[in-house]
């Protein structure tokens, strides 16, 4: 759709990174998802998102989690005014509608557990008084997989919360050259920037919602998530919610790749970034070098296909 290749096309003028990375996240934003981003420091994490955020016209908002921040730093707080002799709300970096949570594994879980109610209800409780937030409302966080020290590890129940796990990678020589060109400059890097309308994005989630999906995909969806719960390696499956989420993020791509109904390509495609970081491997099977990635590629082998 032409729609969506100029999106991903006004995206890669600004990240010099694979265009893939920028599908998944509009499987994340047209599904209703949000995205954990793993990976070293440096590869152009911030720069991809701001960069999306920009291209669609959305609202962008940086988070730095750190050690010493609290829940109310994120949600917002109530304070008094005395000039007024009321108290008044001061909202967080919430208000928006793409989120950076950057290092979000550098707070305590406290902090970490203050974004459930707005990645699973699009909403905070502040005092009693529930807050919606704006629409389409995505956060992406990243964490670093090598700086252990001095982390918090996410919680399952937070990490089921995430759409999908991606990891960036390195860019090839041909990219590096282009980081070289484009940002070689102290003042250079920045491009003209054509945001999506509003109508557009609203028009793309309701298209992306109607994509139709056969009873035979379905089963078939249903299955991988049972087979993960039964695999030898495996001692806690993919929930509930992880199969949703798959069902909605295959939807999705389906869209992106320019069709209105789902394929099974679109499911296998999909399995390891939504369902990986959902399960949990027994000690034994990582004692043998098993890895979440590996064994959901060889769950996905053992699923029958449907026809």
């Amino acid at each position: 759709m032409d729609k969506i290749k100029n999106i991903v096309k006004s995206v890669s003028e600004i990240y010099a990174g694979e265009d893939i990375t920028i599908e998944m996240l509009l499987v994340a934003l047209l599904s209703g998802g949000h995205i954990l981003i793993e990976d070293v420091p440096g590869i152009g994490k911030t720069t991809l998102i701001k960069g999306f955020a920009a291209v669609l016209g959305l609202e962008f908002k940086r988070i730095q989690f750190t050690p010493d921040l609290l829940p109310s730093d994120i949600t917002g707080v109530t304070v008094y005014n005395p000039a007024k002799g009321v108290f008044e709300f001061k909202p967080g970096p919430l208000e928006a509608n793409v989120i950076l949570a950057d290092e979000i594994n550098r707070s305590s879980p406290k902090t970490q557990s203050s974004l459930l109610e707005a990645m699973q209800e699009t909403q905070i409780t502040i005092d009693g008084i529930t807050r919606s937030l704006p629409t389409p409302f995505i956060v992406l966080a990243t964490q670093n997989p090598v700086e252990y020290e001095g982390t918090f590890p996410l919680p399952e129940a937070q990490l089921d919360r995430f759409a999908l796990k991606i990891r960036l990678g390195y860019p090839d020589k041909y990219k590096e050259m282009q980081i070289l060109k484009r940002f070689g400059k102290n003042h250079g890097g920045d491009a003209d920037i054509t945001s999506v309308p509003t109508a557009d994005i609203q028009r793309m989630l309701e298209e992306a919602d109607n994509v139709r999906v056969e009873d035979s995909i379905s089963e078939y969806i249903i299955s991988i998530g049972r087979a993960s719960r039964e695999h030898k390696d495996i001692s806690l499956g993919v929930s509930s919610r992880g199969i949703l989420t798959l069902f909605k993020c295959a939807k999705a791509l389906a869209y992106i790749r320019g069709r209105d109904y789902v394929i099974p390509d679109d499911v296998k495609d999909l399995g390891e970034s939504v369902l990986s970081h959902r399960i949990i491997l027994k000690p034994e099977a990582r004692i043998h070098g098993k890895t979440a990635n590996k064994t959901i590629k060889e769950l996905l082998k053992d699923v029958a296909v449907p026809v």
